[in-house]
């Protein structure tokens, strides 16, 4: 066991909720080593795996969690946020009028033109490339004859979850995989 007199900054904790799924899974649900151990402390986590890297108190030595389990459920119900990332997410970052997932160059596009009186709202926004967007102008679909895959809608949360483990972050902590494919079929 490495026991750090540092901050241990690079040991981030994978939150699930108390059915032992992640929060979230884009943007993952990571909690900061300080943040975890408070909730530790004040009883709101239980902890499922642990880093082999510890912290000192004067009077503890304590190994820093790497899975926790909120005690509480949280209900995913909510309305997600309205957001360009929660756009992409949703229309898991392809342009709508041709395909393309070119992630930098992905931009959103009102249906309903603003200049034509188009409001910035979950039915009237999809993600476009910038070269299609450009194209359609401000133009309606059927005029510019570029209609979106699918029409524009307002996700929920346990969709935006579902699209966004298509999007694993870049680090994964071994003690991790169990919780965050844990429906994915077995090998026999």
């Amino acid at each position: 066991m490495q026991t750090l007199r540092h901050a241990p900054d690079g040991c981030p904790a994978l939150v699930l909720n108390a059915d032992f799924r992640p929060l979230s899974y884009f943007p993952l649900s990571l909690w900061s080593w300080q943040d975890t151990l408070k909730a530790v402390f004040l009883d709101r986590v239980d902890v499922i795996a642990e880093y082999d890297t510890a912290v000192n108190s004067p009077t503890v030595t304590m190994r820093l969690p790497s899975v926790v389990a909120l005690k509480t459920y949280v209900n995913h119900s909510r309305k997600p946020a309205f957001t360009r990332f929660n756009v992409f997410l949703r229309d898991v970052f392809t342009c709508q009028y041709c395909g393309t997932q070119d992630r930098d160059n992905l931009t959103f596009d009102h249906l309903i033109p603003r200049s034509r009186g188009g409001k910035t709202t979950w039915q009237n926004i999809v993600t476009a490339c910038s070269p299609c967007n450009l194209k359609k102008g401000n133009k309606l679909p059927r005029d510019a004859r570029m209609e979106p895959f699918q029409p524009p809608y307002q996700p929920n949360m346990f969709e935006l979850n579902e699209k966004g483990r298509a999007f694993p972050p870049n680090y994964l902590h071994h003690t991790w995989h169990d919780y965050l494919y844990w429906d994915a079929e077995l090998e026999e």
